[in-house]
């Protein structure tokens, strides 16, 4: 975008694209060899331990005799593109432009088997991705009237 070698300046450069001058004038710089050496440990690390966040990384590494700090993992981490596999927060927030439907048995009153039903779909981390569970309940009785488990969330 920005052209160095134009006779346009490249500070008029940067106004007319509406990007700071920081960025024109930003050059990289390259990963030194002491952090490449430690994203690789951590690459190890996370294949053995993905469910592993930068501080308990940073007990291992330092285990492993290798001491950083727990920011600068993380940095490594966010550079290298990986996280710990942990169940997020919010995991039931509709999409956006979903309709929300009304809950039609807010007033009635369960007193009898095979009145109201509900039904439950729930993800159990394995080692190696998810077992799906779904399951339909009774709500007088509490009792499992039937459930399945898949490897996917297709029929």
């Amino acid at each position: 975008m920005i052209d160095r070698e134009h006779k346009l300046p490249i500070r008029r450069q940067a106004e007319v694209l509406s990007i700071s001058r920081g960025v024109a004038y930003y050059k990289p710089r390259p990963v030194s060899e002491q952090d490449l050496l430690l994203m690789q440990k951590l690459d190890e690390l996370h294949l053995n331990y993905p469910f592993a966040g930068s501080r308990i990384l940073r007990g291992l590494l330092h285990q492993q005799g290798v001491d950083a700090g727990r920011l600068h993992i993380g940095t490594l981490m966010k550079k290298m593109g990986i996280e710990a596999i942990y169940r997020k927060r919010n995991t039931s927030k509709p999409a956006p432009g979903h309709r929300i439907y009304p809950y039609l048995l807010r007033s009635l009153m369960v007193t009898r088997p095979n009145q109201a039903w509900a039904m439950d779909i729930s993800y159990i981390p394995m080692a190696r991705g998810f077992v799906y569970l779904a399951a339909v309940v009774d709500w007088f009785s509490r009792k499992i009237l039937s459930w399945r488990l898949s490897i996917t969330m297709d029929v």
